[in-house]
């Protein structure tokens, strides 16, 4: 009886086992956890996303700053392809879409230079509030590769 009951825990172990090995087996091979990094494709049309915190009184100097600072520049750099502004009025959020010919291309534009502009556009915002610092506060930024 003893001897019945070792061998059924060992099966019972080797059957544990014998199941996680399978589920790796077949985690493995998901295609999801084959698929290149996103940074492969360098050459392919990619559009930046951010997110900012716009509330409903100021909503309006950030239109026009945009317009002012933003538009001008982007429209002066190699591969921008154009740009959509959205604003959510529950939310308070304002959503930029700014499509780029390449990620090679964006991601090629100094820190720097960004920085440069980022810092006339925050002028403007406190000189037409009259507040001494930037109201809009970057939520999130990231990238959507375009598909299909």
């Amino acid at each position: 009886m003893k001897f019945n009951l070792n061998l059924r825990r060992i099966f019972q172990k080797f059957c544990l086992i014998f199941i996680c090995l399978v589920a790796l087996n077949f985690q493995s091979n998901f295609p999801n956890l084959q698929a290149l990094p996103m940074d492969n494709y360098q050459d392919e049309m990619v559009t930046e996303e951010l997110r900012l915190k716009v509330p409903s009184e100021v909503k309006a100097a950030w239109l026009n700053a945009e317009k002012e600072i933003w538009d001008p520049w982007l429209s002066s750099q190699e591969g921008f392809l154009g740009r959509q502004l959205f604003w959510d009025r529950e939310k308070e959020e304002a959503l930029i879409l700014v499509n780029w010919e390449s990620k090679k291309l964006w991601k090629s534009i100094p820190m720097s230079e960004v920085n440069v502009v980022q810092e006339k556009f925050e002028d403007i915002v406190k000189t037409a509030l009259n507040v001494k610092e930037n109201p809009f506060i970057l939520i999130y930024e990231g990238e959507l590769d375009k598909q299909g």
